[in-house]
């Protein structure tokens, strides 16, 4: 089983969004059995909490689930349940990096998506351009997949 964890500041724009997305796209594939995805905050404000409305929204226009998707808190524990702790910008790799032990790597959801000339996922809670957010997330997270099915699943 690959783990793969989301992460932004609060948990309830990007990292669930990327979450939902990553699930839709793994249950496509038929991989659920493979993989394991989650989502989590650097921040604890809204843990417990749904997914921001704006995020809601844009995924159901899309049929995507959110269903049963809550907030939490980042832990300890979780840097060594995953395989995968991927970012939404820089801010959140340098605060992640400051938390993970020695030799745990984070990455950026947009390293997954070189193509595009975007390196972060601005947060859509302050510009409200929830849209453009699930554009970049699905080309990450389409890229991650593929990452994923290289590198783990092939060999």
């Amino acid at each position: 089983m690959i783990h793969v964890l989301f992460v932004c500041l609060g948990n309830i724009c990007r990292s669930p969004m990327a979450e939902a997305v990553f699930r839709h796209l793994v249950q496509e594939e038929e991989l659920d059995s493979l993989i394991s995805i989650d989502s989590a905050g650097i921040g604890g404000w809204h843990a417990g909490n749904p997914p921001h409305h704006g995020t809601c929204q844009v995924l159901t226009e899309k049929g995507i689930s959110h269903e049963g998707l809550r907030a939490r808190q980042i832990t300890p524990a979780d840097f060594s349940a995953f395989d995968y702790i991927v970012c939404m910008d820089e801010e959140n790799l340098a605060a992640l990096t400051k938390m993970a032990p020695s030799g745990v790597q984070v990455y950026k959801l947009l390293d997954f998506a070189g193509h595009l000339a975007e390196r972060d996922v601005e947060d859509p809670y302050y510009t409200g351009r929830f849209d453009y957010v699930y554009q970049l997330v699905e080309a990450g997270c389409r890229g991650l997949l593929e990452d994923i099915k290289k590198r783990k699943i092939a060999s």
